[in-house]
């Protein structure tokens, strides 16, 4: 009954009304321009899934959504774990733990263009310089590829990005009851024992936000793939977020990108809502 009364919805008229302006009248709109020949200016004619079924031939296209693909099963397995190493190093006994927890957020205020291009200036110089110093040869010619470009990308991504979710693990691990973990610890657990058993199924929840952030983040990745690698060599490291870009505002193809970003969205949504599913099914509540 509390939900019917007017001060609840004057509250909450802002948020809807910020949601339908900037989220679903947009997202309409686009859908709807996606089956005409919009140019940007007028929508002209109607030509119905054309534009969807040219996407889905587009070799250039489905080779950036499966290098986007790969990018983000890699960088969500890397900052997962990096982020949840980081929480539990920083809420153990140790001096420095509030230090630490400063230190490791810090990459994630710093802007994706910035972080692009000091990461540009690491793998190019730095690492070319010390392959040189120690005879090191895969350290010389960083980004010059698409193996190192990937893997560079995944580098920038979990250095930025593991902070941000060491401090969603944080929040569920300092909620872990330490009778718990006492417990198991004078009934012979050892350390991996009890963070199989007892820290990772508690903390479930925290892996769900986790697994939904990382995954929407990485998939519409564009600043920093601009930055550090531009889409190069060839296009090869050119992902999704980039790819629809060049097609609307490079090709001037506004209602043909505008059909690629239905289908991304619709890739992104059914992917995060599935691992959604999944892993609320594995929660452990108190």
């Amino acid at each position: 009954m509390r939900t019917k009364d007017l001060s609840y919805w004057l509250f909450l008229t802002p948020v809807l009304f910020a949601l339908i302006t900037v989220v679903i009248l947009p997202l309409g709109v686009g859908t709807y321009y996606s089956f005409t020949e919009w140019n940007g200016i007028e929508t002209g004619d109607f030509i119905g899934f054309e534009n969807y079924i040219k996407a889905l031939q587009d070799e250039r296209f489905i080779d950036s959504l499966w290098f986007t693909i790969k990018f983000s099963i890699a960088s969500v397995i890397l900052i997962n774990v990096i982020g949840l190493s980081l929480a539990l190093i920083v809420t153990s006994k140790i001096k420095t733990n509030n230090l630490l927890r400063t230190v490791f957020f810090m990459p994630n205020l710093i802007g994706g263009l910035i972080l692009g291009f000091i990461w540009q200036f690491i793998f190019i110089r730095v690492f070319a310089n010390i392959g040189q110093a120690f005879g090191i040869e895969a350290m010389q010619g960083w980004l010059s590829t698409t193996t190192t470009g990937f893997w560079g990308l995944v580098i920038l991504m979990s250095w930025q990005m593991s902070g941000y979710i060491m401090v969603i693990y944080i929040a569920y691990l300092q909620g872990v009851s330490k009778d718990l973990i006492e417990a198991a610890h004078i009934d012979g657990a050892s350390a991996w024992q009890r963070f199989r058993h007892i820290l990772f199924p508690l903390v479930a929840p925290a892996f769900t936000v986790s697994m939904f952030l990382t995954l929407s983040n990485t998939f519409k990745l564009y600043d920093q793939n601009l930055a550090l690698t531009d889409g190069g060599p060839y296009n090869s490291t050119e992902m999704l977020a980039m790819e629809i870009y060049n097609t609307a505002f490079v090709q001037n193809s506004f209602a043909y990108a505008q059909s690629k970003a239905v289908i991304f969205f619709i890739v992104v949504a059914a992917i995060t809502l599935v691992q959604v599913y999944f892993n609320k099914k594995r929660e452990v509540q108190m």
